[in-house]
């Protein structure tokens, strides 16, 4: 497991100037190069989906969408990991383990892109991280908590 290299993470906020918790669910792109080891975090009111749908992003398919959201009672970081179906890159046992040698990396990164939120609202670092594993195969299929924010600082 890789620990952040702050250099090689590039954000893009698109939620404007505000620190403040404003608009939910605040919504998370996680992209990377495999040949420079660079980390893509875009945060705004809605996936890049521009970033998601480039030709090398669609065949390896290890985007990583995550994001903050109210549920009944409290926040939650819901975090989507595309495990196996349609037309990706590796067998869903393989996707699986990359994921989740990979998956403290990629909280690390939302943490540290979104740092003055997590500064300004200290309540925000014990919200809930739950990953949701996206499989067609059902021993992939499954959704995993991985803590609070506190545990990626």
């Amino acid at each position: 497991m890789k620990s952040l290299n702050t250099n090689k993470l590039h954000v893009t906020d698109l939620t404007g100037t505000s620190s403040g918790i404003g608009n939910l669910p605040r919504r998370y792109t996680l992209t990377h190069s495999d040949l420079t080891g660079d980390l893509f975090l875009t945060i705004g009111s809605d996936y890049n989906k521009k970033q998601m749908s480039r030709l090398y992003t669609n065949l390896i398919g290890d985007e990583v969408p995550a994001e903050l959201t109210k549920t009944e009672d409290s926040l939650e970081l819901r975090v989507y990991c595309h495990v196996s179906g349609g037309l990706v890159f590796g067998t869903a046992k393989l996707r699986s383990a990359i994921f989740h040698r990979e998956l403290r990396l990629v909280m690390e990164a939302i943490r540290y892109g979104d740092r003055d939120l997590f500064e300004m609202n200290p309540n925000l670092d014990e919200t809930p991280v739950n990953v949701y594993f996206r499989s067609h195969k059902s021993i992939y299929n499954k959704v995993e908590n991985w803590g609070v924010m506190a545990d990626y600082k």
